[in-house]
């Protein structure tokens, strides 16, 4: 890996963007090399770390080839459409591509892996080293506790989020469901209320919570006869997916073109 990798952020006045831009600023092997946001953003111009009082000697720009010359990693965050787009020019440039995006269907999951041919791409749902390391533990554990135990995901948020189940409960209830052989559209069960009978030891409940300012709690309870086990990951910040992706850009510093997961990243891999 180079003592000096240079990478670039797309979405960069957002809420992320901004996260990834601080990470990238304090972390010691890494420069900011160009700051990308839409068309119309009144950031436009402005240095990306004027936020943090600190001076980059770049400035936001909507021109792909300006925002992404001499980089060496693309960390994007924002929406398919753009990813794409942001896609298409570092296959151009030769740049790699972190994608924490997420919203891609069949048809744009395809273009991202014929990109891959040519560029290294990282692509996750969540960049999370912890989240990650719960997601190959609970595949484990749900081979392992395969009859006998019921399944219940339990997940909270602040009051703002506007979907449920959330998508890294979904994503657990999918890795469970897989390890046990069944497809999660047709065991999950997503409430319950009223006389609802005894409980189907072949269905995945999911239980949400929602309130306050808590940025993201999940709990997998396997329940047995005489024990319980349960898995959780707690946040309490987003700066863990800043630091996820830092570790995905460090990672495809040394790796060969081709469509990569936070599981290579991690060594996780089978």
């Amino acid at each position: 890996m180079s003592a000096n990798l240079k990478i670039a952020i797309a979405g960069s006045s957002g809420r992320m963007g901004r996260m990834l831009i601080e990470a990238v600023v304090n972390a010691p092997d890494c420069q900011l090399s160009g700051a990308l946001d839409q068309p119309g953003s009144p950031a436009l111009g402005q240095d990306p770390a004027a936020f943090l009082g600190k001076t980059s000697g770049i400035a936001i720009t909507a021109d792909l080839r300006q925002g992404l010359a001499g980089a060496d990693v693309l960390i994007d965050f924002t929406r398919p459409e753009g990813t794409l787009a942001h896609l298409a020019v570092c296959r151009e440039l030769g740049v790699k591509a972190v994608i924490g995006t997420t919203g891609f269907d069949a048809a744009q999951k395809a273009q991202i892996g014929a990109f891959a041919q040519h560029i290294g791409i990282m692509m996750a749902p969540n960049m999370s080293v912890g989240v990650n390391v719960v997601l190959r533990l609970l595949d484990m554990a749900a081979r392992s506790l395969n009859e006998g135990y019921d399944i219940e995901i339990i997940e909270a948020h602040h009051r703002h989020k506007v979907d449920a189940p959330s998508g890294t409960a979904l994503q657990m209830g999918e890795v469970v469901a897989q390890a046990l052989g069944r497809d999660l559209k047709e065991c999950a069960v997503y409430g319950r209320e009223g006389v609802t009978g005894e409980r189907d030891p072949s269905t995945i409940g999911f239980a949400t919570i929602r309130g306050g300012d808590v940025v993201g709690d999940h709990t997998v309870l396997f329940a047995g006869i005489g024990e319980r086990i349960e898995i959780s990951h707690k946040s309490s910040s987003r700066v863990t997916y800043a630091q996820g992706s830092l570790r995905a850009a460090r990672f495809l510093a040394s790796h060969a073109p081709g469509l990569y997961d936070m599981n290579d990243v991690l060594g996780l891999s089978r």
